[in-house]
């Protein structure tokens, strides 16, 4: 879920717009050509959280938050051996133990990726840090699904489109979600869905 989403962030895209909440502002980012730089230089532009990550359980996003530095830290490492410009690609965690000092900075200085949980996306969408907020993955959606919490979760994604002026993408990632059409339906909202489902047993020798 990722993959897509880090290409757009550390191949040379250069952000120069961030959400607008009242819709005026469809582009949220640029891309530049890239060109050579001396090592170790980093282009810093205006932040806007990129990535919003939601999981039912603050322990799966704790090891995400962690999971992301490695592959990000050799992204980096890559471009700047390769003479290419940097990214500065930061990813944050909000959940219920966040410091108000932490919250603050999500404000201030929104991460790229943002992990947090259902309810902590309730309350970022009932603050100011409503409008740093872009696209979405929703981990373990069949957790949530056919739940108050997960009709909650739904109720959050709906404002948060509306606040942005357009739908935002959203992905469900489960690996035990059944039934897949229900619970496409559950996440789309009033948006079609494309369910990327293998339907295949993995052949496997156990001998």
């Amino acid at each position: 879920a990722f993959l897509s989403a880090l290409d757009r962030l550390m191949a040379g895209g250069v952000r120069s717009a961030g959400v607008d909440v009242h819709g005026e502002t469809a582009a949220t980012e640029s891309y530049a050509e890239r060109r050579p730089v001396k090592k170790g230089s980093r282009k810093k532009t205006k932040r806007n959280v990129k990535v919003l990550y939601i999981s039912p359980l603050k322990a799966l996003g704790v090891d995400v938050t962690k999971n992301l530095e490695l592959p990000l830290r050799g992204i980096a490492q890559q471009c700047e051996a390769m003479g290419l410009p940097v990214p500065d690609v930061e990813v944050a965690m909000r959940s219920g133990d966040s410091t108000p000092e932490q919250r603050r900075k999500i404000v201030s200085h929104p991460p790229d990726i943002l992990v947090t949980t259902p309810e902590s996306l309730f309350l970022l969408l009932t603050s100011k840090a409503s409008s740093i907020l872009a696209g979405v993955v929703v981990d373990e959606v069949h957790a949530v699904a056919g739940s108050k919490r997960g009709a909650h979760l739904a109720l959050s994604l709906e404002r948060l489109d509306d606040m942005i002026g357009h739908p935002v993408q959203r992905i469900g990632l489960s690996a035990t979600v059944n039934p897949v059409e229900e619970v496409a339906r559950f996440l789309g909202g009033s948006q079609p869905v494309t369910v990327v489902n293998p339907g295949a047993v993995p052949a496997m020798d156990l001998r």
